[in-house]
């Protein structure tokens, strides 16, 4: 069983090339990364695609604002959503966790399948 970690959380609607919701979860000193193409789950057992991208600074959770042309992720960025989670299972494959946010609340899981980055966000139950 693993213990039981609190920490914060953010999902930032990024309007680059393409629209997407940046997911990240304060872990191992940084924001662990996904890119999720649609909205994320807010409804029992709804699935996104999430990529897994790369972590980012714990500072970056509070970023809104605009991503210069010419620089990697240009566009818009603003917060979607933001609040605290708790850690209930982590494995090489598999994350569960509780979000406490002001849009996604109750029980959530990423899910590890076809290769190294590509997750599945699924929405589990309501709180």
């Amino acid at each position: 069983m693993i213990e039981q970690f609190s920490g914060k959380f953010v999902v930032q609607r990024h309007h680059a090339r393409r629209l997407h919701y940046d997911f990240r979860l304060e872990m191992d000193g940084v924001l662990k990364s996904w890119a999720v193409p649609k909205e994320p789950p807010l409804e029992s057992g709804v699935k996104r695609l999430a990529v897994e991208v790369e972590d980012h600074p714990l500072d970056y959770a509070e970023f809104e604002g605009v991503i210069p042309e010419g620089f990697y992720g240009a566009g818009k960025v603003e917060i979607w959503d933001k609040g605290t989670y708790k850690l209930k299972h982590r494995s090489t494959g598999r994350i569960e966790f509780a979000l406490n946010g002001e849009k996604m609340r109750g029980e959530y899981a990423l899910i590890r399948f076809r290769g190294d980055k590509n997750w599945l966000l699924i929405k589990k139950k309501n709180p």
